[in-house]
C-alpha cells in the first residue's frame, strides 16, 4: 500500500499536482493542512477531480466526509489522545456509514495498548525525515505487531525494500513527494519501485 500525504503548506496549482498523482495510479491521499480552515479544504477538495474523493482520507474537519463522499478518517496523535474513552464511539460513528478510520502512533507501546482497532496505523519516524529537520529515524521492527501498519518518515524509492524488511504493511510518503523537484516524477519512482519490492 502506497499513501502519500498532502504537503502542509499550499502548494501552486495543488490540485492539478494531486490528480496527476491519481491519473498515475494513487491509492490513497491523507489530507493534511494544519493551517488551512474548513473553507480552505472545501476549496482544495472542490478542485480535486469528484471520481478520486474515495480515495480521500481526511486528517481535519472530519464532518467534510459526508459532505464529499470520502474515504474515511484519519485521527491524529494528539486528538485520539484527547477523546480518552470517548475514541470508540467516535470511531465507531464513522465504521458504521462505511468509513474508513486511520491513527497516526509514535511507538510500538501505544500500537499495541490502543483499544480501538483501526482499518491501518501510520507509524513514524522509520527512518529520518526528509520535510522535518532533526526528525531522527527510530528503525522500528513491526514483525511482531498484528496491526496493518504503514511507515512513514524518510520514505524514498532508496528505503522502500528496507521499510518492508522491517515488517510494514506499507508505506505513506510526504517529503519524499512534495520537497523533490518533480513530485509527479518522485511518486512515478516509487510507485514503480514498490511493484519490485519482496513483501513478507
Amino acid at each position: 500500500m502506497l499513501i502519500v500525504l498532502t504537503s502542509e503548506r499550499e502548494l501552486e496549482s495543488e490540485a492539478d499536482k494531486i490528480n496527476s498523482l491519481f491519473d498515475n495510479g494513487l491509492e490513497i491521499l491523507h489530507f493534511r493542512k494544519p493551517t488551512m480552515n474548513i473553507e480552505g479544504y472545501r476549496t482544495l477538495l472542490n478542485q480535486i477531480d469528484a471520481k478520486y474523493h474515495n480515495r480521500i482520507m481526511l486528517h481535519q474537519f472530519h464532518e467534510l466526509c459526508e459532505e464529499f463522499k470520502l474515504r474515511g478518517i484519519h485521527i491524529q496523535e494528539q486528538p485520539r489522545l484527547d477523546l480518552e474513552e470517548k475514541l470508540e464511539e467516535y470511531s465507531s460513528s464513522y465504521k458504521a456509514k462505511g468509513y474508513k478510520v486511520s491513527s497516526s502512533f509514535h511507538s510500538k507501546e501505544d500500537i499495541k495498548s490502543c483499544p480501538v482497532t483501526f482499518k491501518y496505523v501510520l507509524l513514524s519516524p522509520v527512518f529520518s525525515s526528509i520535510s522535518k529537520a532533526g526528525y531522527a529515524g527510530k528503525g522500528f521492527d513491526v514483525t511482531d505487531l498484528n496491526e496493518f501498519v504503514i511507515g512513514m518518515g524518510g520514505i524514498n524509492e532508496n528505503t522502500l525494500q528496507a521499510t518492508f524488511d522491517l515488517g510494514f504493511k506499507g508505506v505513506g510518503v510526504l517529503g519524499g513527494i512534495w520537497n523533490t523537484e518533480d513530485s509527479l516524477e518522485s511518486f512515478k519512482m516509487i510507485y514503480n519501485k514498490l511493484k519490485t519490492i519482496q513483501t513478507t
